[in-house]
């Protein structure tokens, strides 16, 4: 999916993906535009019907806001009771995957690819993100490529993640700091709920 930018000179106006990815991602959004981005939240069932339809794994109880962005449906997989709240961007040029319960509040930025900052042609890369069970991200925060949020973890209104972040922690800040351990007692749930 990735193109070498040795060979296709992105800095100068090349691309960094496949004519298919492409065309894909420019169907993928149209669709997403014209049937969904509109829609009231309550349609959460149309939406994730539209979402699998283009290669996304969609459990059957998640929620995903019209004004979500969704970059690439094949690499989004979303579990039980998860949602994706208003205006978030899953930029998943890699896998992004959200556990059970977990939720990503009003426009956080869940991004998959960067570039090497060492590499003269600016190569682009993508790392998987994966967002444990019953984790929140608040408001506005930033996940970068390549980190493990753990289950039940906390990042923090506006808070930056550029590393994995411990299971039933709460952080915050730029870079994101751990603060406590969540009171909160973890508890098991029923795929059946």
């Amino acid at each position: 999916m990735l193109l070498d930018a040795q060979q296709t000179k992105p800095m100068e106006g090349g691309p960094s993906f496949s004519l298919r990815n492409r065309a894909q991602r420019f169907i993928w959004s149209a669709a997403w535009l014209v049937l969904a981005s509109w829609t009231p939240p309550f349609l959460h069932p149309w939406r994730r019907t539209l979402l699998r339809l283009f290669g996304a794994k969609v459990a059957s109880t998640a929620g995903i806001y019209g004004s979500a962005r969704i970059w690439y449906p094949p690499n989004f997989e979303i579990g039980e009771h998860a949602y994706v709240g208003p205006k978030v961007n899953v930029y998943c040029m890699a896998k992004i995957s959200f556990g059970d319960y977990s939720l990503a509040s009003q426009g956080s930025h869940i991004c998959a690819g960067t570039h090497d900052i060492d590499d003269n042609s600016f190569q682009l890369k993508a790392k998987p993100i994966e967002i444990g069970a019953q984790a929140w991200i608040a408001a506005d925060a930033f996940v970068g490529p390549g980190v493990k949020i753990g289950e039940g973890a906390v990042l923090g209104a506006r808070a930056c993640a550029f590393r994995d972040l411990e299971p039933w922690v709460v952080y915050s800040g730029n870079p994101a700091q751990a603060l406590r351990k969540r009171k909160y007692q973890p508890r098991s749930f029923s795929k059946t709920c």
